[in-house]
């Protein structure tokens, strides 16, 4: 069975410490053809989003992804965000947040551990 990761329970927490203290959470996202944001504020194939729920509509924080509605200049957008994708998420007021790294996914599947044991 796979274990699963860590990085969406923090963020999740990450987001909720940020609501909870009225501040507003952003992700910085490393865009790829799975990732569904307006490419016209994509700069460096990254993107910084506002998640406050006063920025989101319909949004969804799983294990996999984020997912939500907002505008961009007065049009509705979907955004769809891998969980692999997420840099970093913080407060726009502090800071404060947490980084990640991306993974690519493939070389992670297929990667082989090489290792011995030693007594």
């Amino acid at each position: 069975m796979d274990k699963i990761s860590t990085k969406p329970y923090f963020i999740r927490a990450i987001f909720e410490w940020c609501t909870d203290n009225n501040y507003s959470p952003h992700i910085l996202v490393s865009i790829d053809k799975n990732t569904l944001v307006p490419t016209d504020y994509v700069q460096e194939n990254k993107i910084i989003l506002n998640i406050s729920q006063e920025a989101c509509n319909n949004m969804e924080i799983n294990n996999n992804f984020i997912k939500f509605q907002t505008r961009f200049n007065g049009i509705i957008e979907n955004i769809f965000i891998p969980m692999e994708r997420i840099l970093y998420i913080f407060s726009k007021e502090t800071g404060y947040g947490m980084e990640f790294h991306v993974e690519d996914i493939e070389s992670v599947k297929t990667e082989k551990k090489s290792f011995s044991i030693v007594k």
